[in-house]
């Protein structure tokens, strides 16, 4: 039977739950074991579609077309792995389908209640998802801060797992908080305290306690938590923040961490291999080269909207032996806003930039200032990639100024426009619910021979990810390819048009679909590989 490791936070939101159970996972998966990452959601949406990125960051797609929390990206890109729609548990998804069992009669008749009915359903949920993966281990992470009053029926459900299994078989591992303060610095540990105390009061004794710090924790300090928090000296784990998360992994290796988790799940000890990841780590400290990458989006404030973006260009940097400056520009700058300020100059924001991604979005705001942006960037040569939006951005900027389609729009921003060159998806013309209701997850896509496209990715079809509801119109497909853009990707039925290419430029590609999901720091995304690659021919080009 699989064994589970439950991870949980405390304190407050945001300690890095995430990157701490992503690094555990990775520990165990270099020791040869199967991981089924799992993030178990308090909030009752049914899942992250429908949720505002400046709130929530972005919406991370999976294969099979679950749109979650961006924590799944931290778990595919750490453990190498394709998460599904059993790797994300909602409130919402709970609820839904506790409710369609209640009414098919299937509780005969029982008062449905959380406890045993909510909670048998979460249980089942994680069960499967190990199951479904054949995994020798269960990682899931129950998101929120104990003391959350929505958490509660997970952690509930994850006592009773422990009850069910055994201890041999399950570990609670707790995130916490070990601030300083004070003109000292002196470190405190009443915070990690009070949370453990929460956690025990709802039937559940951590394990592991991972102590997020800013300031190494002397050996008192790790006693004293050990002696107040009833665990092991060996089990107060110090996580200091660390120059790059893809160091975190072995962090917690030096720390003993790995070796201390098999002894606990009783697990064959094995000798883990970690000479590709300290290579990853070591070039993303050291590189030869730099260079820096513009993204233009409408959610840049936020820094987790374009997570997997900033974490592709970071894998692409180090496939390139390149540190990645990512510089966040909101597309809103390069309009006229409704206080009379003046559109920014393309050519004064990009003024030491060797690279632009224009990055998705939905609405119409900050289209135009994504418009102007793409004009500058097509004219002066600038290494460009569009992503999604960005795809459809781009054949509206090449209609109206180079086909001389005056007024071209998607009818996504206005149903007046002359040339809607972006249309509505038909299949979609049905649909009155928003969430779940995209193209999602994963399509393939037919590249052209003797494309940039078929070049970067050297095979033929491919598979990308998709989260989009617009398409380019086909009426509108030969005026584009006759001024010079080339359809370079097509659905096999060549329907769709997947990627787009202007040939007389250094490096100018768009595609409808989101690579950066794919993409891995052992194995970047090709079309962020050479985006990176070109940028850096760009930059030395300006020094010559």
């Amino acid at each position: 039977m699989a064994k589970y490791i439950f991870v949980t936070g405390g304190v407050v939101s945001s300690i890095g739950k995430g990157i701490s159970s992503a690094s555990l996972g990775r520990i165990l998966r270099n020791r040869g074991y199967t991981v089924a990452p799992v993030k178990l959601d308090p909030y009752i949406n049914v899942d992250a579609g429908t949720m505002n990125p400046f709130q929530h960051g972005e919406v991370f797609v999976t294969d099979d077309g679950a749109e979650t929390d961006l924590d799944l990206g931290h778990y595919e890109r750490f453990l190498d792995v394709s998460c599904s729609t059993a790797s994300s548990i909602t409130t919402g998804k709970v609820y839904r389908n506790v409710i369609e069992k209640e009414r098919r009669g299937d509780y005969l008749g029982a008062t449905v209640q959380v406890i045993p009915h909510v909670t048998n359903e979460i249980k089942r949920l994680v069960v499967d998802a190990g199951k479904q993966q054949e995994a020798d281990v269960v990682l899931a992470e129950v998101g929120g801060t104990v003391g959350d009053i929505e958490s509660l029926p997970f952690l509930e459900a994850i006592r009773q797992i422990r009850k069910d299994f055994g201890r041999e078989n399950t570990i609670f591992v707790h995130v916490t908080l070990v601030p300083s303060v004070g003109p000292w610095g002196e470190i405190k540990t009443k915070p990690t305290q009070h949370s453990v105390i929460n956690l025990r009061e709802i039937g559940i004794s951590p394990d592991i306690l991972v102590c997020r710090t800013e300031s190494p924790m002397p050996d008192d300090v790790k006693e004293k938590i050990s002696m107040f928090c009833d665990v092991p000296k060996e089990a107060v784990v110090e996580s200091l923040t660390a120059d790059t998360i893809y160091e975190v992994p072995l962090m917690y290796e030096e720390l003993g961490l790995g070796d201390y988790v098999c002894n606990l799940l009783n697990l064959e000890s094995r000798e883990p291999d970690w000479a590709e990841w300290k290579g990853i780590v070591n070039t993303i400290k050291n590189p030869n080269h730099t260079c820096r990458i513009a993204v233009v989006g409408k959610y840049t404030s936020n820094g987790d909207a374009y997570k997997s973006i900033s974490e592709a260009l970071v894998h692409a940097g180090i496939s390139n032996n390149c540190k990645v400056d990512i510089e966040w520009i909101e597309s809103d700058v390069f309009e006229e806003n409704s206080n009379g300020d003046k559109a920014a100059s393309p050519e004064e924001v990009f003024k030491g930039v060797h690279g632009v991604v224009i990055a998705p979005g939905f609405g119409e705001r900050g289209v135009e200032g994504k418009i102007n942006a793409l004009t500058y960037v097509r004219e002066n040569n600038i290494p460009f990639l569009g992503i999604c939006l960005g795809l459809q951005m781009a054949v509206i900027e090449f209609a109206r100024n180079v086909c001389q389609l005056e007024g071209a729009s998607s009818e996504e921003f206005s149903n007046k426009t002359p040339y809607p060159v972006i249309h509505f998806i038909p299949d979609q013309a049905s649909h009155t619910h928003k969430g779940g209701t995209m193209r999602l997850g994963s399509y393939p896509c037919h590249l052209s021979d003797n494309t940039l496209a078929h070049k970067l990715y050297g095979t033929s079809p491919i598979e990308e990810r998709h989260r989009h509801r617009y398409e380019v119109n086909n009426d509108f497909r030969e005026v584009l390819i006759k001024h010079g853009m080339l359809v370079s990707g097509v659905s096999p039925d060549y329907r769709l048009v997947e990627m787009v290419e202007v040939p007389d430029h250094p490096f100018y590609i768009a595609t409808q679909a989101h690579p950066e999901f794919k993409s891995r720091p052992n194995r970047p995304s090709p079309l962020f590989f050479g985006l990176v690659k070109a940028a850096i021919a760009h930059r030395a080009h300006l020094l010559a």
